[in-house]
């Protein structure tokens, strides 16, 4: 089915020009009037059966929001490209992949963007420079990687990656001053980076149908933090400890020495190079034990009590074999660390397992 007779085969409500669920195979704006196109704010063309997208789209020129959603799209035209006022692109439940979106895709100024429902195995990089961008949804792709470049999308609020085949989360995820909402589940995604704990806004954290085994400690950072995500995870039920332990370098041994025993030292005593080093120096976090560790450290999970109700398994860093603790048969009894009564219950308002 055609557009016949422009205005007249949509609904049309102020700004708004809805041609939803009309099964159009192609769409023509040649009898919609010039004013119509100018006064134009939202448009809708959801669920038709559009094959392609005409450049003439670009005459609504005030055009703030267009749903292309449930069509055909296997490309967006280069006609999108000429709306200055374009913020919402919804793209739901097409065919487009990482070579559908004209080359200055990049140049709008889009503030919600949702690519859902599609073909992609990357994120197209004319996305990332989308640095307006506050709501960014590509759940149910067939995405196997997040690109460093994410960072550049210092305005989101809202990051949706769920239903993929992401493998790891980039340390870069942590430079979104603003993130809000993290949705990752239902993905590949074995480990958290500890740099996560920079997501000072962060308040929801999805997380669950993925293969993790346990969280960074360094999750306790995250003071904002109201729902975490975890069901459906292979999180371990008790201890696991890393068996293998590099013994510390000489340079090593001599940092922790200063460190521990408080030695003081000034720009004046040592070279450059060696100052920046023992800046580096991480605080073991066994509470029996007042040592540090650089380089060298053994890893060991340890449950921390969350709302009184479930325990995750957290990874901890410590100096050395010495600090850890014989495994007993009860877990739960091994578990009890200094961190348990340092969380409150508000910090974590939901933690979802079940």
């Amino acid at each position: 089915m055609e557009i016949r007779e422009g205005a007249a085969a949509a609904a049309v409500c102020d700004n708004v020009l809805d041609y939803s669920r009309l099964s159009l195979d192609t769409f023509s704006v040649d009898s919609v009037s010039d004013e119509r196109k100018k006064d134009t704010k939202q448009l809708y063309l959801n669920y038709n059966r559009l094959a392609s997208l005409p450049s003439s789209v670009s005459l609504f020129c005030n055009l703030e929001f267009l749903d292309i959603s449930n069509n055909g799209l296997s490309a967006i035209c280069e006609g999108i490209t000429r709306l200055p006022r374009l913020r919402q692109l919804i793209a739901k439940n097409n065919r487009l992949d990482e070579f559908s979106l004209p080359k200055e895709f990049g140049s709008l100024q889009l503030e919600v963007l949702n690519f859902s429902g599609n073909r992609f195995e990357e994120i197209p990089l004319q996305c990332m420079k989308l640095v307006r961008l506050q709501s960014l949804s590509l759940g149910g792709n067939r995405l196997k990687s997040i690109p460093s470049e994410i960072e550049n999308l210092t305005s989101l609020e809202l990051l949706y990656l769920g239903g993929n085949f992401i493998t790891a989360i980039p340390p870069e995820v942590a430079n979104l001053p603003y993130l809000s909402y993290l949705v990752l589940c239902d993905n590949r995604i074995q480990s958290v980076p500890p740099q996560l704990t920079r997501l000072y806004s962060l308040r929801s954290l999805s997380l669950h149908n993925n293969l993790l085994t346990y969280l960074p400690r360094e999750i306790l950072s995250l003071v904002h933090l109201q729902e975490l995500s975890l069901r459906g995870n292979p999180l371990v039920v008790r201890f696991v400890k890393e068996m293998t332990y590099d013994p510390p370098s000489l340079l090593e041994l001599a940092a922790r020495t200063a460190k521990s025993r408080n030695v003081p030292y000034s720009p004046c005593d040592l070279p450059s190079n060696l100052l920046g080093y023992l800046d580096l120096a991480s605080k073991c976090p066994n509470p029996k034990c007042a040592g540090v560790y650089f380089d060298s450290c053994v890893r060991q999970i340890k449950f921390v009590d969350f709302c009184g109700k479930y325990r995750l398994p957290l990874m901890h860093y410590l100096c050395s074999p010495e600090c850890t603790s014989p495994c007993s048969s009860n877990p739960q009894s091994d578990a009890e660390s200094e961190d348990e009564s340092s969380v409150p219950a508000y910090r974590l308002q939901r933690v979802l397992l079940g």
